[in-house]
């Protein structure tokens, strides 16, 4: 049995791995938020408003939840959503469910402006391909389980 079977992580998460990893983590947030915002630039957008077009690829959503996603206040969507709007790229639509909500939905433009953006992001694309296919699908469940662990709490 080796030693890393032979003693279970402590429970409050402070063994020398996992801290290892939320620093290996922290850098890789740090890489990608750089590409992502010299990504949003190049193309004329902040990274907030690339991040709204990011969320609108799904479909129409309402403002407050582009907000509580996002984690902002919603008077800023509203500044995001409307200089978005000025150049084509977003518009808002009445919530057939209920016409007091305003949703936010990418017109064409602004689907292909976030494809583009995304398709841009060379960040871990190239390190990714260096990993096997099964060593890629290994990493793609283990982030869904800390992700969905993490909107879990």
């Amino acid at each position: 049995m080796s030693q890393a079977q032979e003693q279970p992580n402590p429970p409050d998460g402070h063994d020398p791995v996992t801290l290892e990893v939320v620093d290996l983590m922290a850098r890789m947030v740090g890489l990608f938020h750089k590409e992502y915002e010299d990504a949003a630039s190049a193309r004329s957008l902040t990274g907030a408003q690339a991040k709204v077009l990011g969320l609108l690829r799904l479909g129409p959503l309402p403002m407050r939840q582009i907000a509580q996603t996002l984690s902002c206040e919603p008077s800023n969507i509203t500044g995001i959503v409307d200089r978005l709007e000025l150049r084509g790229l977003v518009e808002r639509q009445a919530d057939p469910g209920d016409r007091r909500i305003k949703l936010v939905a990418a017109t064409e433009a602004g689907g292909a402006a976030s494809a583009e953006l995304r398709e841009s992001l060379r960040f871990a694309r190239e390190p990714l391909a260096s990993l096997a296919p099964d060593e890629r699908d290994q990493l793609r469940d283990l982030l869904r389980r800390i992700v969905d662990g993490a909107q879990q709490r």
